[in-house]
């Protein structure tokens, strides 16, 4: 997607418009009179309410994400293809909060542009782009791998190798896919224009057309594909899964009761990427939208020049919000995955506290000897959490 405009440049370039350019001008613009920025005050008064809110999306989504990696990838019974593809979800997450969250919310708020210089403007700009892309043909992957887990169950999973084969070409694809904002991306000083400050954002130098159809080829990309991924592979699955009813009418009991749990379990994980998948394209999709009406209405006669700093910070943080929804999913989706939590973790308190009383009665039979060695007591002490018992239970 986009890279969030410059609050202050969305106006000063209706003013700029005809001296902006890639290069600085030579002579420099006539200078203008500032115009009052009602849009630019009214973002002000709100910037207390959004800034804690950046912050939360950041903070949850970063705890959550890691959480989810750690404990797919705690248990090797879980490193599997749909496993795989949602630590790249969750991976895709974190490289959104990490990198462009924080900075696209400072480039939004801070009236002297975007501060971080050029490298980190194209790297951004880049990642933000890719992380999209990424997420969606993570999603799409989750669908092909549920149709091929129900239409063909006895056909062995793919192994370790394969799955980081995938996960590296989604990212290569994505980078390539990326590549259009990487070459109209600009980092551009506007001082030479009166102006203090500095904007990193997309020019396409005239080339209107390419960047209307550009970000017509997002939006397509990143709503409609997945859905109709998911939607065909809805259409499959319950396809085969009422086959297999059908025809296991005349088995016996155990043999239909037993066709009825895996049922239930395969629709079961297929909720979790429908509801992912619906997450996602209505977190995006305002967004997207919002940036097709800004490449369309040039004049920002649609918006309204006072309301569109508002509108696009707010869809910029409904859409950043995406990356705090995964890992809540599916932890409700998945029974197995709260017991894991809470049999791992508390397994692991209750381990370092009997520890401890066995250490401190040690310490007091033993008061009158040397000090024990801390070296046997950390031996001790990490054993007891080598030895926790993982459950070997699949959850997906």
């Amino acid at each position: 997607t986009r890279m969030l405009w410059s609050t202050l440049l969305l106006q000063h370039l209706l003013y700029l418009h005809p001296y902006l350019t890639l290069h600085p001008p030579s002579p420099p613009p006539p200078p203008f009179s500032a115009p009052s920025f009602s849009g630019l005050d009214l973002l002000s008064d709100l910037k207390p309410i959004f800034i804690p809110l950046y912050s939360a999306v950041v903070l949850v989504a970063c705890s959550s994400n890691l959480l989810l990696l750690f404990l797919i990838w705690h248990n090797k019974k879980r490193h599997n293809t749909t496993n795989f593809l949602i630590s790249n979800l969750a991976l895709v997450d974190l490289v959104m909060c990490i990198f462009c969250v924080p900075l696209t919310a400072s480039y939004a708020f801070d009236q002297r542009g975007w501060v971080f210089g050029p490298h980190m403007c194209h790297f951004v700009t880049v990642m933000q782009s890719a992380a999209v892309y990424a997420a969606v043909l993570s999603l799409m992957a989750i669908a092909v791998d549920r149709y091929v887990v129900v239409a063909y169950p006895i056909r062995k999973r793919a192994g370790c190798q394969f799955c980081w084969g995938l996960v590296v070409m989604i990212w290569l694809s994505s980078l390539a896919l990326s590549t259009p904002i990487a070459l109209h991306t600009v980092h551009l000083d506007l001082r030479a224009a009166g102006l203090q400050m500095t904007v990193c954002e997309e020019f396409w130098d005239g080339q209107e057309r390419g960047r209307l159809i550009y970000s017509c080829f997002i939006l397509f990309f990143s709503y409609f594909l997945p859905l109709a991924a998911v939607s065909i592979s809805y259409c499959a699955i319950t396809h085969h899964l009422k086959q297999r009813t059908t025809s296991g009418l005349t088995a016996c009991e155990e043999l239909r009761s037993a066709r009825a749990a895996w049922s239930r379990r395969r629709r079961k994980t297929f909720y979790l990427l429908l509801v992912s998948v619906l997450c996602f394209a209505f977190s995006w999709l305002p967004l997207q939208v919002v940036n097709l009406i800004r490449d369309l209405d040039t004049d920002f006669s649609i918006l309204g020049k006072n309301y569109v700093n508002i509108i696009q910070v707010s869809t910029h943080l409904l859409a950043m919000s995406s990356a705090c929804y995964n890992p809540f999913i599916y932890a409700s989706l998945h029974d197995k995955f709260l017991s894991y939590l809470c049999r791992n973790f508390l397994s692991r308190r209750r381990r370092k506290g009997k520890d401890r009383a066995q250490l401190s009665s040690i310490l007091t039979v033993s008061h009158r000897v040397q000090r024990l060695p801390t070296s046997t007591t950390m031996a001790d002490l990490s054993g007891a959490v080598v030895n926790n018992v993982i459950p070997q239970d699949n959850y997906t």
